[in-house]
C-alpha cells in the first residue's frame, strides 16, 4: 500500500528535525515541496538525494494528477512545507484532502510530527494555552476588522501569523480594539535573532517604531 507522509521540517534551525523524519525522507520515492531550493538545502545537510516535485498554492491540476499517478504506481511520497508542519495554514491541506477523497484507504496518510511555529511560540509565551484559537494568516482586507473585534471579546488566547509588511498595521488594530490586552510576539523563532516581546499593543507598536530594524522575519502574534 503506497503512503503519503506528512513531514514536519525545521522552522529555522536545521537541527530541529526528528530522526524519524530524516529516515522517512531518505526512504521516500519522491518529496513534494513548496520551494525545491529550500528543501534541497535541508536534504543536503542530511545527505539525502531524492527527486523533488514542487507543490504549492499555485500548482495546476496537472501537477496534482502527476502526484496521483505516482501513488497509483505504488510510490511512497513525502510532503513537506518550506518550514514547520505541512497543512497548518499551508496549501498541502488541499492535496491531503484530494488524496483522501480519491484513494480512500488505498493510500495511507501518515503524519511525521515535529516543529511548529504556533506550538513553539505558545510554549514560551507565558500565556494560557489550555484553550486557544488559531487564526492562521489574517485576511488582508475583507473581514479583518471583524476578526479584531472577535479577538477583543474572546476569553481564549488567540494566536495568528503575520508578515513584516503588516505587523505594524496589525498592532494598530489591536491597539484600537483590544488596548488593555497583553500581547506577546515571537519573531524569527529558532533563528539567530529570535526574540519574544510582550506588552500592550501600544507598547509593542512603540517598540517596533523605535526599532525599525526588527520589523523583519516571521511573526507569531499571541493575544491573552
Amino acid at each position: 500500500m503506497p503512503a503519503l507522509y506528512v513531514i514536519a521540517t525545521p522552522i529555522g534551525n536545521l537541527e530541529d528535525i526528528t530522526l524519524r523524519a530524516i529516515r522517512v525522507l531518505g526512504e521516500a520515492d519522491a518529496i513534494l515541496c513548496e520551494d525545491t531550493r529550500v528543501t534541497a538545502r535541508l536534504l543536503q545537510k542530511y545527505e539525502i538525494k531524492k527527486p523533488l516535485v514542487s507543490y504549492h498554492s499555485h500548482s495546476k491540476l496537472a501537477k496534482t494528477e502527476k502526484i496521483f499517478a505516482l501513488l497509483e504506481e505504488g510510490k511512497n511520497l513525502a510532503l513537506v512545507s518550506d518550514a514547520g508542519t505541512p497543512c497548518i495554514s499551508d496549501p498541502g491541506v488541499l492535496l491531503v484532502s484530494q488524496v483522501r477523497e480519491k484513494f480512500g484507504e488505498e493510500v495511507k496518510i501518515i503524519p511525521i510530527p515535529g516543529p511548529s511555529a504556533l506550538v513553539s511560540a505558545l510554549s514560551a509565551s507565558g500565556l494560557s494555552s489550555s484553550e486557544f484559537l488559531f487564526l492562521g494568516f489574517l485576511p488582508h482586507k475583507k473581514g479583518r476588522e471583524t476578526l479584531f473585534k472577535e479577538i477583543a471579546e474572546t476569553k481564549r488566547t488567540v494566536a495568528f501569523y503575520e508578515s513584516p509588511h503588516r505587523i505594524l498595521k496589525t498592532l494598530a488594530s489591536l491597539e484600537k480594539f483590544a488596548p488593555e490586552k497583553k500581547v506577546v510576539i515571537a519573531r524569527e523563532l529558532t533563528k539567530i535573532y529570535e526574540e519574544f516581546i510582550s506588552g500592550t499593543a501600544h507598547e509593542l507598536l512603540a517598540h517596533f517604531e523605535s526599532h525599525p530594524d526588527t520589523v523583519r522575519g516571521e511573526f507569531v502574534v499571541m493575544v491573552e
